[in-house]
């Protein structure tokens, strides 16, 4: 089993004028521990259930970059993309721009988005949830258009494009990896089967991950797609890993993920000092890769 790494915390010992060479750190020791992904949140403000809006919130795709000319092998997204923030012709472009900065190590994670406060707040339009899940499956159509030998328009409800053109391309072929992240049943894990390479699911329950997955099977066999091919990746809800007792839990856990069939799973540091708390990891990273 693969391991990444998700930032969801940045509020660090230092403060701001530490923070770039503390993600720079952060991402070569994801690296030398063994992990495969380092991703961070889509967020404009911290969220709730980690802490108030005022506390630090980096701007992905920038950190991202920051990440990729400090990295070598360890592949990069956010998880996963608001629709609403980014055009998607653009969004494609800062994909690729990733891809090839990189060597081929960006992924696109993407969902329809949720949090309205950041929207009102920064002045982003927010439109209904129907409307976002119509606006993420013209997102991902666009992308996918954009990574392909189509340079034609894209005419759909909510986007139109006169021109898909798209240079340089990614390096990663035929496009770099389409994430969609989420646990709906009725459309996030449809659009995953009609569209995605991978998936993500929060969670720390077997019964729920073996559901959803079960979910997703049915949708591929109606969509005609192969659900073998799709990546299944989870990000753990559990308590934090910071005792051997919590380790041990999660271990036996992650074991009954993977015999569900699932192949990466997503730890978070939550701490100040993320670069410690994920080097301490690194005897559980290399427990995961026997998995």
């Amino acid at each position: 089993m693969h391991t990444g790494i998700h930032v969801a915390n940045f509020t660090w010992q230092g403060g701001p004028a530490e923070m770039g060479p503390r993600l720079a750190e952060l991402g070569v020791v994801s690296e030398q521990v063994g992990c495969s992904r380092l991703s961070f949140m889509d967020h404009l403000f911290q969220i709730g259930w980690i802490g108030t809006p005022e506390l630090d919130m980096l701007e992905g795709y920038t950190a991202l970059g920051f990440v990729a000319g400090h990295t070598s092998t360890i592949r990069l997204g956010l998880l996963v993309t608001g629709v609403t923030y980014r055009h998607p012709g653009v969004l494609a472009k800062q994909i690729s721009t990733l891809d090839v900065l990189s060597g081929g190590r960006a992924w696109l994670g993407i969902g329809a988005a949720w949090n309205e406060q950041e929207h009102l707040g920064l002045g982003v339009p927010f439109p209904p949830l129907g409307e976002r899940f119509e606006r993420l499956e013209e997102a991902v159509q666009i992308c996918l258009q954009m990574w392909s030998d189509e340079n034609g328009s894209f005419q759909g409800k909510h986007f139109q494009l006169a021109e898909t053109l798209n240079v340089p391309q990614s390096i990663s072929r035929p496009h770099p990896e389409l994430l969609i992240g989420g646990r709906g049943e009725r459309k996030t894990l449809r659009l995953v089967a009609r569209y995605a390479d991978a998936c993500n699911l929060t969670s720390s329950e077997v019964e729920e991950i073996r559901h959803k997955l079960e979910v997703l099977r049915a949708h591929c066999e109606r969509e005609g797609t192969d659900y073998n091919a799709i990546e299944k990746t989870v990000a753990w809800t559990g308590p934090p890993l910071d005792s051997a007792d919590e380790r041990a839990r999660f271990l036996d856990r992650a074991a009954e993920f993977a015999a569900e069939g699932v192949t990466t799973v997503t730890i978070t540091p939550y701490g100040q000092d993320p670069v410690a708390e994920v080097k301490s990891w690194e005897p559980l990273i290399q427990r995961l890769s026997d998995l």
